[in-house]
């Protein structure tokens, strides 16, 4: 496929074209509970394992999930290379094989806490998991296709297909040459020791760790090298820090520092409120960053701040464990908790509002009873 008809597939709908639905105020809209029950998030609880099981990683799908069957399969690398191929899922296996723990956050990850609150999937802070994920380097495979000087970008285009704005579209993003040539960035085929299950990109996916979850592209089909920016919606229409719908912002890129906690005690079924026994109680949880190594995690527990331990790095792209004693006495309290990286960001007291809701990553809060 040319470099035309790969934008003409893609690209970003013209400005002011198609109606953009605006944030609310307002509840929850039959819309966004239909997303929320397609795409589920990590429970909370799951925090305490230091690779996500499975079935408890978050999902997001934009569209349909593909039926690939794996033997018709076949990765196209082509566009501006001096040597294009077709391969096979078995000869991407063949080739050189990493195996790394990376933590995955969705851009929107917060959206639901912003206000007013933009219309899409209404993730509260749980849109996260950590997996073990094994693939081959992509930097091999540019090199062996031979990138034109001229190359600008690497663009990966997935199988799901749909409308998004009124605009029929492939999922596609794009990497300039030296993000793409990045040596962790992997053309990843199993999770967890497993084969990638369908809803995770089975066969194929690109992984781009420390990047929010929009850049590591499912259900790869194609990789194509082109000499201009790529224009596609969601490289340009969408994941952008904007203000308002005129401002075309910043784009969404690396993950910023977050903690959350497991929260303690039992919960009540339909609040989620916990009960926490008086006495001795110990709180832990996780935290991780795009940007840097996490540095420094503190509780907070009716505003006042208390140092974390933080246990061993699990690897530069996942998240690190950290936990708190806490001397818990009767009564109402707020906990919540608070992220800092070797960069010296610091994670937001109050919301970091924006028009799609991207990048919210204020601290988490969780009221308890202790009794």
């Amino acid at each position: 496929m040319s470099e035309i008809e790969v934008s003409r597939r893609t690209a970003a709908p013209p400005a002011g074209k198609l109606p953009l639905r605006g944030p609310t105020e307002g509840p929850l809209t039959p819309e966004e509970l239909q997303l929320s029950a397609r795409n589920h998030s990590m429970p909370l609880e799951a925090l305490r394992y230091d690779v996500t099981p499975l079935g408890l990683h978050y999902l997001l799908i934009h569209f349909d999930i593909p039926m690939i069957e794996t033997v018709d399969w076949r990765l196209a690398i082509g566009g501006d290379v001096a040597r294009p191929r077709e391969l096979t899922l078995e000869a991407i296996r063949a080739r050189p094989r990493v195996t790394m723990p990376v933590t995955l956050e969705c851009a929107g990850n917060g959206r639901s806490r912003l206000f007013p609150r933009p219309v899409s999937q209404p993730w509260v802070t749980e849109a996260v998991g950590t997996g073990l994920w094994t693939g081959t380097p992509l930097v091999g495979l540019l090199d062996e296709a031979g990138l034109d000087p001229d190359a600008v970008e690497i663009v990966f285009t997935g199988a799901d297909h749909g409308l998004e704005k009124g605009l029929e579209l492939d999922y596609a993003r794009s990497l300039s040459i030296a993000d793409a040539r990045r040596e962790e960035v992997l053309l990843a085929y199993e999770m967890n020791g497993q084969p990638l299950l369908p809803q995770h990109g089975h066969p194929l996916r690109l992984l781009v760790p420390g990047w929010y979850g929009m850049a590591s592209v499912k259900w790869l089909t194609r990789i194509e090298a082109v000499t201009k920016p790529f224009d596609g919606y969601y490289q340009l229409g969408n994941y952008h820090y904007r203000s308002g719908p005129d401002d075309p912002g910043q784009p969404v890129r690396r993950i910023r520092p977050r903690a959350l906690m497991v929260p303690p005690g039992f919960p009540d079924f339909l609040t989620r409120k916990r009960s926490v026994p008086a006495g001795p109680c110990r709180i832990e949880g996780r935290a991780w960053s795009g940007e840097a190594p996490i540095e420094r995690v503190v509780l907070g527990v009716d505003g006042d701040w208390i140092e974390a331990d933080l246990d061993s790095p699990q690897g530069p792209y996942a998240w690190r464990r950290w936990s708190c004693g806490w001397e818990a006495k009767p009564g109402e309290h707020i906990l919540s908790c608070r992220a800092t990286d070797a960069s010296g960001q610091a994670q937001p007291l109050e919301q970091n509002w924006n028009w799609i809701g991207v990048g919210n990553n204020m601290v988490q809060v969780v009221p308890v009873t202790v009794c």
